[in-house]
């Protein structure tokens, strides 16, 4: 097993922090949590007593990880929302690089029953949904110009009807008219149906086909917001002017340290 000196070094060689932090094995078992994060301490602590494989203890260390990371991106801070959806699309964008750098291995790639159910329920399910709500769309579309014609009210046929939420209703037109891809199943065909920018949604319809979490499509589009140079880096003088300032602190604690071990 490996030991937490070098479950660091693997961490931070899935990607560096800016923010120094601790990784300490309690020595314990728990049967509560593999792991946690304190921001505060800026520590990770893994009860390494929990796992008798290291790949198995490293997706626990780069799940504490994430944390440490999105807590850098907020001035070493984290909301009572822990596990937010931008924690997620952390984390999975951690667990990609650690399998491209090939530091944590991929379980399901190993297994040929998981893989195959996943393409059954796609196709079979997600797919099948999709193409399904997709479809209403245009019979939804039809009764709109119907209604329009007949001069009646295309949401009052919705409600007394069909009896169906006016929103489902818009989402399956939506669909329809900007030809969404039903293999990413009805959910994110409903997510993608609310992107107004054309390219926006081509992009995230893109990289949920290739495989993308929900989560990470959505962090995406939101930094896409962020990509002003001057926006930029007035952040990143911020978050370096923070990173100064904790290392002056933590500075000074060491200097302190030092000056007592010489009385």
């Amino acid at each position: 097993m490996m030991n937490q000196d070098q479950v660091k070094v693997k961490l931070l060689a899935v990607e560096d922090a800016p923010l120094d932090f601790s990784l300490i094995f309690s020595g314990k078992q728990s049967r509560k949590v593999n792991g946690l994060y304190k921001p505060e301490s800026r520590e990770i602590i893994i009860h390494n007593r929990n796992f008798t494989d290291d790949n198995l203890l490293l997706y626990t260390a780069l799940h504490e990880y994430a944390h440490h990371l999105h807590a850098c991106r907020r001035g070493g801070k984290l909301s009572s929302r822990a596990h937010s959806a931008e924690f997620w699309a952390i984390f999975h964008g951690l667990l990609e690089l650690a399998e491209k750098k090939k530091i944590y291995r991929d379980v399901f790639a190993n297994s040929t029953e998981l893989t195959e159910l996943a393409g059954f329920i796609r196709k079979n399910y997600l797919e099948e949904n999709g193409s399904l709500v997709k479809e209403m769309g245009k019979h939804l579309l039809r009764a709109h110009e119907l209604c329009t014609a007949a001069g009646a009210r295309f949401e009052d046929y919705v409600d007394r009807l069909l009896c169906i939420p006016r929103v489902a209703a818009d989402m399956a037109i939506k669909m329809y008219q900007y030809d969404l891809d039903p293999r990413v199943g009805a959910d994110n065909m409903r997510f993608l149906a609310g992107i107004r920018n054309d390219d926006d949604r081509i992009n995230a319809e893109q990289a949920l086909v290739k495989g993308k979490s929900p989560d990470m499509v959505r962090s995406g589009l939101r930094d896409k917001g962020e990509e002003d140079p001057q926006l930029r880096l007035g952040k990143e003088k911020q978050r370096l002017e923070r990173t100064i300032a904790s290392l002056n602190r933590r500075l000074e604690e060491v200097n302190r340290e030092l000056e007592g071990m010489d009385h």
